[in-house]
């Protein structure tokens, strides 16, 4: 199967960035959709960016902050996040629906997440 690995996380001041990588274990595809979803504390896991081959949208809450990009020969996407906030701070998941093999349907995969901490 399909292993998503996340690196990038930590803690980062109000108003700075980072950049978040997800890379997939395997070659892929036939992909049909690449993202970012987020969960806080006591809180249900939304959507923060998704993107597909002819599209990218973003939760209005990060537009214009946070942009998501893919290196296809490298099987990794990113998500670059600037002008950080405390109300940002939660664990960051990947998400791919992909072929795993040519042969197979699409499949919905997802990381193990990555922590975000933004301080005041």
């Amino acid at each position: 199967q399909v292993q998503l690995v996340e690196s990038g996380g930590g803690l980062v001041q109000s108003g700075g960035s980072l950049r978040l990588s997800c890379a997939a274990s395997k070659r892929i595809f036939g992909f049909k959709a690449m993202g970012w979803y987020r969960q806080a504390p006591g809180k249900e896991r939304e959507l923060v960016a998704l993107s597909t081959s002819d599209n990218t949208i973003y939760a209005e809450s990060v537009k214009g902050r946070f942009t998501i990009t893919r290196d296809n020969a490298k099987n990794t996407m990113y998500l670059q996040m600037d002008s950080l906030k405390p109300e940002d701070t939660a664990v960051y998941i990947c998400y791919a629906r992909v072929k795993p093999v040519i042969e197979s349907p699409d499949m919905d995969f997802w990381g193990q997440g990555t922590q975000v901490t933004v301080s005041s």
